[in-house]
C-alpha cells in the first residue's frame, strides 16, 4: 500500500489471509463435515434397518392378476422399488414376504405394483416359526393334541397352542442335554479309552470291558431320549395358505406364532423386544438364516478380550524398550518406520501368516510334543480361537506400541529428573512414574486395538471363525477354556449371510441386525475402557500434581 492510498478497512490486507476465512480451513472442515455425515448415515441405516428386522409388520392378503386370472395370495411388504422394462422406462414393483418355501421353493416374490388388483389386512392370519423352511403364513384350522382336537374358531384355542409350543421347547432342552451333554460325554470316554488302547496304556481285555458298560449307557441315553421325543408326538396344527392349501405341522415342528393383524400397537412392540431378545440367547438355524447369533456374540467377546490380553503386554513392553532403552538413532528409526508401515499391511496377509506360523508350525509343534497319543487328529494343529487372538493381536500391535510411544513421550521430562534426582534407578522411574502416568494413553491404544480387532473379518477366515461351531470355546466341561476350538465371530456371521447365505433375501434381515450387534458390542467394549481410562486419568491428575 503505497504512502498517499487512503487506509483500508479490511484488516486482512498484506496479511495474506482472507476475510472471509482461509480456504483450506473451510476445505478441511468441510472434509470432515462430509465424513461425519456419511459415519452418521452410514450408522441411521443400520440402526434403523436393524431394529425394523425385529418389527412385527401386518399381513396383507392380496389379489394377483396373473395369466390364469386372479389369484390370492399372503404376506407382507418388505420393499418398495422400480424395475427396468425393455423400453426403457421404469415399473413400480413391491417385494412381499409370502413364506411357505416349501410349498413355493422361494419366501420373497416381487409383483408389479399394476399387478396387485385389491389389498386387504385379513385378521386370523399368523405368521408361524417353524425348525424348518423359514416362517409359514397360514391361517390357523385346527389343533390336534392327544386330549381331542381344537377348533380355530374356539377359545382355547390360543392356549392350547401356546401350551403345545412349550411342551415342544421343554422336549428339545431336555432332548438337547442328553444328546450334547450325556451322550458327548459317553462318546469322549470312549475316544479316550480307544486312544489309551493305541498307545498301550489299558489292557486290551480291561478296555473292551469299559468299552462295553460304555456302549451300553450310550444305548440307553439314546432310548432315554427317543423317550422325551416321544412327548411331543401326537400333536399336530393344521393351517391354510391364502390359496386354500391345507399345511400341516408336527409339534415338534412348531417353535412360536404371532398374530400381527390382531394385536395392537403395545402388543406388537412386546414381540419386537421379545424377538430381540430371542435373537441374542438363542442358536441359529436353518444355515444361520433362522433363529439367534449366541455362540457369535460370545466367540466375538472371547477373542477380542484373548487378543487384547496378548497385545497388551507386548506392545507396551515393545514401546517402552523403543522410549526408554533404545539408543536413538538409524536402527531404531527403521524400526519405527517398519512398525508403522506394519499397521498397512492387508489384514488378509496377517491370516495367511497366522496359519502358516501358528497353525501349521506352532501347533503341529505342540502335537507332536504333548498330544502325539492323539495324532493323526490334530489338537493345537488346526485354526482355533487361540491362533485366531494371536494373529489378531499381531495386526493390532502396531496401534498399541504407537499409542504407549506417544504417551511415554508426553510425560514430562521433569517428572522423570524429579525421581532420579530423589535416588530412584531408571527401572524405578519408568516403573512407578512414567508408566502410571502413561496409561491414559496406553488405554487409549487398545481401544483403538480393539475396535478394529473386534470388526475384522479376512484373517478369521483362515485361523479359526466358522459358519457353525457346535461347541463354544469356553464350558462346563474340563478344562472348561477349550483354547484350540474354533467359534463363531459376528464379522464373520454377517459376510456368510451376506454373501454365501443360499437365500439372501431371508438373510438381508439378519444381516442388518447382526451388522448393529456388531457395532453395539463394539460400542460396549469401547466404553468400559474410556471409562477405565478416565478412572486413570483422574487418579493420574491428583498424582502429579
Amino acid at each position: 500500500m503505497s504512502p498517499s492510498s487512503p487506509p483500508s478497512d479490511n484488516q486482512f490486507v498484506g496479511t495474506g489471509r482472507s476475510s472471509k476465512g482461509e480456504p483450506w480451513i473451510w476445505l478441511t472442515a468441510g472434509g470432515l463435515s462430509l465424513g461425519i455425515l456419511m459415519v452418521i448415515a452410514l450408522l441411521s441405516l443400520i440402526l434403523a434397518k436393524g431394529v425394523a428386522s425385529f418389527w412385527p409388520r401386518q399381513i396383507v392378503v392380496l389379489q394377483v392378476e396373473t395369466r390364469d386370472g386372479l389369484a390370492p395370495m399372503a404376506g407382507y411388504l418388505t420393499e418398495r422399488s422400480e424395475r427396468l422394462q425393455e423400453g426403457g422406462g421404469r415399473v413400480p414393483q413391491i417385494q412381499i414376504f409370502r413364506g411357505n418355501k416349501d410349498l413355493y421353493g422361494e419366501s420373497f416374490v416381487y409383483l408389479d405394483q399394476e399387478q396387485v388388483r385389491e389389498q386387504e389386512v385379513a385378521p386370523g392370519y399368523m405368521l408361524v416359526e417353524r425348525t424348518e423352511y423359514g416362517p409359514a403364513i397360514l391361517q390357523p384350522v385346527q389343533l390336534v393334541t392327544p386330549a381331542g382336537v381344537q377348533r380355530a374358531g374356539d377359545e382355547a384355542f390360543e392356549e392350547a397352542l401356546r401350551a403345545m409350543i412349550s411342551l415342544n421347547q421343554e422336549v428339545r432342552e431336555e432332548t438337547r442335554h442328553i444328546e450334547r451333554k450325556l451322550i458327548g460325554a459317553n462318546a469322549r470316554a470312549i475316544q479316550e479309552i480307544e486312544v489309551d488302547l493305541r498307545v498301550g496304556k489299558i489292557d486290551p481285555a480291561q478296555a473292551a470291558e469299559k468299552k462295553a458298560k460304555l456302549e451300553k449307557e450310550f444305548a440307553r441315553l439314546q432310548a432315554a431320549a427317543a423317550e422325551v421325543r416321544s412327548r411331543i408326538q401326537g400333536y399336530q396344527f393344521e393351517g391354510e395358505t391364502a390359496e386354500g392349501r391345507v399345511v400341516t405341522l408336527q409339534g415338534s415342528q412348531l417353535l412360536g406364532f404371532f398374530q400381527p393383524n390382531d394385536r395392537n400397537w403395545f402388543e406388537r412392540l412386546w414381540e419386537m423386544l421379545c424377538r430381540m431378545g430371542r435373537f441374542l440367547v438363542e442358536e441359529p438355524r436353518e444355515a444361520n438364516t433362522e433363529g439367534g447369533v449366541y455362540p457369535a456374540i460370545f466367540g466375538t467377546v472371547v477373542m477380542t478380550l484373548a487378543m487384547t490380553f496378548f497385545v497388551t503386554p507386548l506392545g507396551v513392553i515393545a514401546a517402552i524398550y523403543l522410549r526408554e532403552y533404545a539408543k536413538q538413532g538409524t536402527l531404531v528409526r527403521i524400526v519405527r518406520i517398519c512398525v508403522n508401515n506394519l499397521a498397512g499391511v492387508p489384514s488378509i496377509v496377517f491370516g495367511v501368516f497366522g496359519l502358516a506360523f501358528f497353525v501349521y508350525f506352532v501347533g503341529a509343534s505342540l502335537d507332536e510334543l504333548f498330544y502325539a497319543d492323539k495324532l493323526p487328529t490334530p489338537t493345537f494343529g488346526t485354526p482355533g480361537i487361540l491362533w485366531a487372538s494371536l494373529t489378531l493381536a499381531l495386526l493390532t500391535l502396531p496401534v498399541v506400541i504407537v499409542a504407549t510411544e506417544e504417551a511415554l513421550s508426553a510425560v514430562p521430562r521433569g517428572v522423570r529428573e524429579a525421581a532420579l534426582a530423589c535416588g530412584a534407578s531408571k527401572w524405578q522411574t519408568i516403573q512407578r512414574i512414567v508408566i502410571p502416568a502413561s496409561l491414559p494413553g496406553i488405554m487409549t491404544g487398545i481401544i483403538l486395538a480393539m475396535a478394529r480387532g473386534a470388526g475384522e473379518v479376512a484373517p478369521l477366515m483362515l485361523v479359526g471363525a466358522v459358519k457353525l461351531a457346535p461347541s463354544l470355546p469356553i464350558d462346563d466341561i474340563a478344562p472348561f477354556v477349550h483354547a484350540e476350538r474354533k467359534f463363531m465371530h459376528l464379522g464373520f456371521h454377517i459376510y456368510d449371510l451376506g454373501f454365501q447365505s443360499p437365500d439372501a433375501e431371508a438373510a438381508k434381515p439378519i444381516v442388518y441386525a447382526t451388522a448393529l450387534l456388531l457395532i453395539l458390542l463394539v460400542l460396549v467394549l469401547n466404553l468400559t475402557a474410556i471409562l477405565i481410562r478416565n478412572r486413570l486419568k483422574k487418579r493420574f491428575a491428583v498424582s502429579q500434581f
